[in-house]
């Protein structure tokens, strides 16, 4: 029996198609021409860029891996990934994975946690009997990604205290809410639509569990490292509370979150490699394994990348999205939905930084506008749909993602709806 086309193969088919008909009718096929040129060469750009990045966060995961850290995470967040992975060994090196990506969501750290989320993609599909077809589990962990609950949006608020907003976080609580509906509704959604549908997924993926100490090396040696690991975190604590108190001129809330957010990632690292020092880990030689992994898998992803820009590289600039705008405009108004927001719902699960330059535009233009305040409360509330799945699906050459995308589409829209409905009420 042959196997329907992915939800993904229909509608990017569809944008491509609607372009090329938006183009030829409003006689911009010339603009078109230039973006789908345009688009492929941004997006190999950006899988170049990624590489550096890719590379090192995935060597720092590899030295938790190696450290046994991923087995003592997934120990402490067992109840709910149980309840939410039932396939994936309570144990399994995915498990801590997912934990790190998400956890680096919340806290807005998007260049980090896009590395841990291809991971946890890699080590699912150790579990997957039937290679280029998504289990639930990673169905439901992109649909989860992409609506990820946010805590400190910091990249929105960045922007919005560079415009000369008068309260640039008062985003944070309608992009909480708003993020805890999306995620609920992925949840929710994921597992109705796998229901009755069949899971490869093996009961046995072969993978070695950590082991917590390593019973060669002296207890001398082991209190010496303990006891330095201590130092160096007292000496990086307060040499951020001592930088942090001379940055700020202000101890406002906005400064404080950002000066805080500027050694999340320092923190990150340091916490990272001292765990594994004390473990007895080859710090150098598991960080450089790591990061020939990632290297090999931000090339991987290129061709994937590219299908994704290009269609919509050529949807914008058919002014197909125009087109779209004006005809939902009626009904956007009646629910209090300024018209100048409709872009912004509509281009954010296709292009980050499509969505981004339109936000910032806006917030630049009226920062203590409520336009402002909604679309970046909308920035903050949802994630770039087809570019998470055209990375993580295809870091893994992932064809069919069956019913990930209708899941995180409508994580998409419950984000978009509560970002309105929290914006009307904080506003």
């Amino acid at each position: 029996m042959k196997e329907k086309p992915s939800p993904i193969n229909i509608i990017w088919f569809a944008i491509i198609l609607l372009a090329i008909l938006a183009a030829a009718w409003r006689g911009t096929t010339g603009e078109l021409s230039a973006a789908l040129f345009d688009s492929a060469k941004n997006a190999v750009k950006l899988a170049i860029g990624l590489i550096g990045a890719m590379a090192f966060w995935l060597g720092i995961m590899k030295v938790i891996e190696d450290a046994g850290a991923l087995r003592s995470i997934a120990k402490a967040v067992k109840p709910v990934m149980s309840k939410l992975f039932p396939e994936i060994p309570s144990d399994h090196p995915a498990i801590g994975a997912m934990v790190m990506n998400i956890s680096a969501n919340m806290l807005g750290m998007g260049n980090a946690a896009t590395p841990f989320g291809i991971n946890a993609m890699k080590e699912l599909d150790t579990l997957n009997a039937e290679k280029g077809r998504a289990t639930n589990a990673m169905a439901l962990f992109l649909a989860i990604n992409t609506s990820s609950v946010t805590l400190l949006p910091l990249g929105v608020i960045t922007i919005r205290a560079a415009a000369g907003a008068s309260s640039p976080a008062a985003i944070l609580f309608p992009t909480l809410i708003s993020t805890i509906v999306s995620t609920a509704v992925a949840i929710t959604m994921a597992k109705l639509l796998q229901r009755g549908s069949y899971d490869a997924v093996l009961t046995n993926a072969g993978y070695e569990k950590q082991k917590n100490d390593d019973p060669g090396e002296p207890e001398k040696i082991k209190k010496s490292r303990l006891c330095l690991s201590i130092l160096f975190s007292l000496l990086f604590i307060g040499g951020a509370v001592y930088r942090i108190s001379q940055t700020t001129e202000e101890f406002t809330f906005k400064n404080i979150v950002q000066a805080v957010s500027d050694w999340l990632i320092p923190a990150i690292i340091l916490a990272a490699l001292l765990y594994g020092w004390l473990r007895n880990v080859k710090l150098y030689e598991s960080l450089v394994s790591g990061a020939k992994e990632g290297f090999e898998t931000a090339v991987r992803i290129i061709p994937f990348m590219v299908a994704i820009f290009v269609a919509v590289g050529m949807f914008r600039a058919s002014g197909a999205l125009d087109i779209l705008v004006t005809a939902l405009d009626p009904l956007t108004s009646l629910v209090g939905m300024p018209a100048e927001a409709l872009p912004m719902a509509l281009i954010r699960p296709l292009s980050g930084s499509g969505a981004f330059g339109i936000m910032s535009e806006i917030v630049e233009r009226a920062p203590d506008s409520f336009l402002s305040f909604l679309v970046s409360t909308m920035q903050g509330s949802t994630e770039t749909t087809f570019y998470v799945l055209a990375v993580y699906f295809g870091a893994v050459q992932i064809k069919n993602s069956r019913h990930a995308l209708p899941a995180a589409l409508s994580a998409d829209f419950a984000g978009i709806v509560t970002a309105l409905v929290t914006s009307l009420i904080f506003w």
